[in-house]
């Protein structure tokens, strides 16, 4: 299988709701590095997976709706928990809807899985992997 990794990073205020996040509950902000790697079983006839430089420009879009937000004021996560976990699969949506549309290249369609890996800190990340329809 072969993969290709393109990172970015994001800036994010939020809170939770419920007794088990603790101190979480109140307003804190996170900084989170974005890893989002795409995977296929083979190479287009370039010998390339995905175009890179779309890669980077569909991550940082994907991201923008994120970056420097209090996701608490967001209506797209009005009553949720925007937690790591839930964060990487939002992402992932984001990212399989626009190798749908071939938002990444020609040879973006041999694309079979994608993970999104946020990293919250050197010691502790989160990620979401799944197939690409």
């Amino acid at each position: 299988m072969y993969s290709l990794t393109v990172c970015d990073h994001i800036m994010v205020a939020h809170s939770f709701r419920g007794a088990e996040f603790g101190p979480a509950q109140r307003l804190h902000g996170a900084t989170f590095a974005v890893e989002a790697e795409f995977r296929a079983p083979k190479l287009d006839h370039l010998h390339l997976l995905v175009d890179i430089g779309l890669a980077k420009v569909e991550l940082r879009k994907a991201l923008d709706g994120l970056d420097y937000r209090n996701l608490d004021g967001e209506p797209a996560f009005a009553g949720l928990n925007t937690t790591t976990e839930f964060l990487c699969a939002h992402i992932h949506g984001l990212l399989a809807a626009a190798l749908q549309e071939g938002k990444l290249g020609a040879q973006s369609g041999s694309v079979t899985s994608l993970k999104v890996l946020l990293r919250e800190s050197p010691n502790a990340w989160a990620a979401y992997e799944g197939e690409v329809a």
